[in-house]
């Protein structure tokens, strides 16, 4: 049974960030949908958290959920956001080890965005 949660964001458009991957991270835990989640950032979606002060004050409000949350250690370090993402308590980490892990596991659903 799938009771876990990984949603890989990879899309940098902010209209996409707030209308779904944010507002569906921000509820699920407290609504009881998953046990666990975990949203991933890589690519577009890091240059997106580090430039911008609402999506991170959103980042905040649902890591206080309970969902984990890491990015993609190479992406970071290409969009110059470590120091942020670090302030975010964001992971940085080799996120595809995450991803394959979850890939393979039956207690995981995989979405990307």
């Amino acid at each position: 049974m799938k009771n876990n949660l990984l949603i890989v964001w990879t899309n940098g458009d902010i209209e996409v960030a707030n209308k779904f991957p944010l507002l569906y991270s921000s509820v699920i835990l407290d609504r009881g949908y998953w046990e666990t989640a975990h949203l991933m950032l890589w690519g577009p979606s890091i240059l997106l958290a580090k430039n911008n002060q609402q999506i991170q004050e959103q980042l905040k409000k649902i890591q206080k959920t309970g969902v984990k949350m890491s990015a993609c250690i190479v992406c970071v370090e290409d969009y110059e956001a470590t120091s942020i993402l670090e302030e975010l308590n964001i992971e940085i980490t080799h996120t595809g080890e995450l991803l394959t892990s979850a890939l393979k596991d039956d207690t995981y659903a995989v979405m990307t965005i």
